[in-house]
Parts: structure tokens; sequence; C-alpha cells
């Protein structure tokens, strides 16, 4: 069987996200997943940065497993992640949301809130799914989402529509390749880690406009603001998320104990192949290095911007006054939190293969303190409008 996805072609210049010629509609039959945190903000506040972004990738590695590959469209959002998917297996990907809902749960005391709508359905409201894919080194692309569709989905499930129940208690899903190993990214010199999220109001050619004046105040840095250094990532031991990785994969490995000392055990091995440069078989430690870098998904698109950047205050307190002109004009809605590190949350199928996938966030906040700034300012637009005039 074809894989519709893999055939839709791959673009390297990420401002190409704007061009509407690149994303491919997605068939009736295919289904949307999303899924976030319900009081995502509340455990940021309490310092569980680390704890949501495991959740939210969690989902993505679970459906990766599910279905037995990774070739499918799907987005890291922070605190949740979404995801498209052909109908051959959605009884497999429904059982695999369901089941981690209900390991965060149980785990981490985070309550994972999944839903699953139909692309008809989305379609009949007026929006659609198109996808395009963004190539970041040969063997990986991550998925771009235009046509508002996935915005929808995210907020019927949010209001209680086309969401899946958690699984019984005791259920656990496949999260085999699941990983947080690399130490917080802090940013170059005096610098600081900047979570952006834009999204478009009524005009998407004033949108364009302003996320295009955006890239090319950001792609004048070094390696287009990239908070990834030029050497990759860190390598930490112990590993900040051992505690995580373990209860991640308890279940498989026979118990909580024997998962943290295999993840520990692995992560020693790791280390020391990382100081020492020296090859173990087919794994090379710095080609695994750089490919972590190239496969960091640090600038996205999903009905909106996305974006974890490494810049000067200076530079950080322009961006803010460019988009907050760009919002007074109505060109767009926008976020931003200011941080001094991101962190990576990790899915390795295998470390002898190239096709790893990294998703970064703020290491103080990201994503979800960014959003949590654009939902506000959204509250109390809204507020505004609905208020009573008194001419």
């Amino acid at each position: 069987m074809t894989n519709l996805y893999l055939d839709i072609p791959t673009f390297d210049d990420f401002a190409k996200v704007l061009d509407g010629s690149v994303y491919h509609e997605l068939p009736d039959d295919w289904w949307v997943g999303t899924s976030d945190i319900v009081g995502s903000t509340k455990a940021v506040a309490q310092g569980r940065f680390k704890d949501v972004n495991m959740v939210g990738a969690s989902v993505i590695c679970a459906v990766s497993n599910a279905l037995g590959h990774s070739d499918y469209p799907f987005m890291f959002g922070g605190d949740g992640a979404s995801f498209a998917c052909p109908p051959e297996k959605i009884d497999a990907v429904r059982d695999a949301m369901a089941a981690t809902s209900t390991w965060a749960q149980e785990t981490l005391d985070l309550e994972l809130r999944v839903g699953l709508t139909k692309i008809s359905e989305i379609r009949a409201s007026g929006r659609s799914v198109r996808v395009a894919r963004y190539a970041v080194s040969h063997p990986v692309s991550y998925a771009m989402f235009n046509g508002r569709g996935l915005r929808w989905a995210e907020d019927q499930m949010r209001d209680g529509n086309n969401v899946i129940p958690p699984a019984p208690a005791g259920t656990r899903p496949d999260l085999t390749g699941l990983s947080c190993r690399w130490s917080p990214i802090r940013a170059d010199k005096n610098n600081q880690i900047l979570s952006i999220m834009v999204m478009p109001a009524e005009d998407r050619e004033k949108f364009d406009a302003v996320v295009a004046g955006l890239f090319d105040i950001l792609d004048d840095a070094p390696r287009k603001s990239s908070p990834i250094p030029a050497k990759g990532p860190d390598f930490a031991f112990p590993p900040p998320g051992l505690k995580l990785e373990a209860l991640a994969t308890e279940e498989k490995e026979g118990g909580y104990v024997k998962a943290w000392l295999k993840a520990l055990y692995i992560a020693l091995i790791a280390l020391v192949l990382m100081k020492t440069g020296w090859k173990l078989g087919d794994f090379d430690p710095k080609r695994y290095r750089d490919y972590t870098g190239y496969n960091t998904d640090f600038r996205k698109f999903g009905d909106g911007l996305w974006m974890t950047v490494d810049c000067s205050a200076e530079r950080g307190l322009e961006i803010d006054e460019y988009l907050r002109i760009a919002e007074d004009r109505g060109d767009i809605h926008f976020g931003t939190h200011h941080q001094r590190t991101a962190i990576m949350t990790c899915i390795v199928p295998s470390i002898t293969s190239d096709a790893h996938f990294h998703f970064l966030d703020g290491g103080e906040g990201g994503y979800t303190a960014a959003a949590t700034v654009y939902k506000a300012k959204m509250k109390r637009d809204q507020a505004t409008a609905d208020a009573p005039s008194n001419a």
C-alpha cells in the first residue's frame, strides 16, 4: 500500500510554509487527532516543564508505534500534539491515544485530553486540512498544516466533542523510543530563548506579510536563530528526564526499577561515546549529535506559526514590538514568552538510523506560556466586543 503522505513533495526553505502551492488536501476518510493537557498552565507554573513536554510528545510516540512507522503528519505543540492519519489502523490509533491519556493521569497526574475528528466533518464546517512536508534533513521531514481545520478540530475537542475517553485503569501505551537525555540548552552568551506563536486574523495576506517580515528579522542571525549549538546539544548525565523515560517504558521493561536501570545504563554508554567520539557498531556519536541539530523542530506551521528561537534581548524586544504593531493593525494575534533555556524531548526509533525526531520548547514555560498570553488577549478582546455599547 502506498503512503499518501510520503507522495507529497518536500521543500527545504522554511519560508515556503507561506506558499499555498506546497500544501496538499487530505482525503475525507482520513482522521485528525488532537490532544492537550488540561491545566497545563498550572503545571508549567509549578515548574513541571519537562513533564508537560514528555506527555505532549507521548501522543506522537504512541501513535507512531500503533501505526508501525513514523511516516504520518504530526506536530508537537508543547502541552499536546496534533496529527492526521489514514483510516486503515484507526482503531489501533484510538486505543493508543486512550492508553496514553490513562498513562499520563496515573503516572504523572496530568489530565491528557485526546480526540479524533474525521476530515469529512472538518470539511463540512467550511475548513480543510492541507499538509506540506518541510525537510529538515534527508531522512526527516516535519508536517506543516494549513486550512484552519487543525485548529477547528482542537477547539471541538476542548468543547467536549469527538473526545476519546481514557482507557481502563492500568492500560499502558507503547512508548518505545520516547526519551529526553539532552541537557537543557542555554541561550548563547547573554541571549534569551524566545517562544513565539503567531495566528492569523481575518486577512490571510496581511498575516503572511507579517510572518515574512518576522522571518527576515530572525534569518539574519546565525543558523537562522536556531537555539541548537553548531556542535549539537550537550549530553546530560544523569539525564534530567531519567525518571520520565523509566515511567514511559516500565510496562515493557518489567517494572519501574528495571526500566530506570536500563535507561541509566544506556545513558552511561552514550555519555562515554559522546565524550570520547568512539563509535560502537553502527552508532557514530558525532553523526548522531549532528543529526539531532538538523532534526530539531524549532520552527513549524500549524494554521499559525510556532517558533523557539535564540536571540539577543534587544532583538527579542524588537520582535515583541514588531508583532504588537501588527496586532494593533488587526493583521495578526500573537503570544511570546522570554526565558533562558530550551528543552528537548525526543523520539528515537533506532540510534543507528538518522531518522530520529527532536521536539524543542522553551525551558521555562515555552509554548504553553506564549499560548496563555495569546489566549488572555483573545478573551479580553472578545469581552470588549461583547460589552454593551454606551452610545
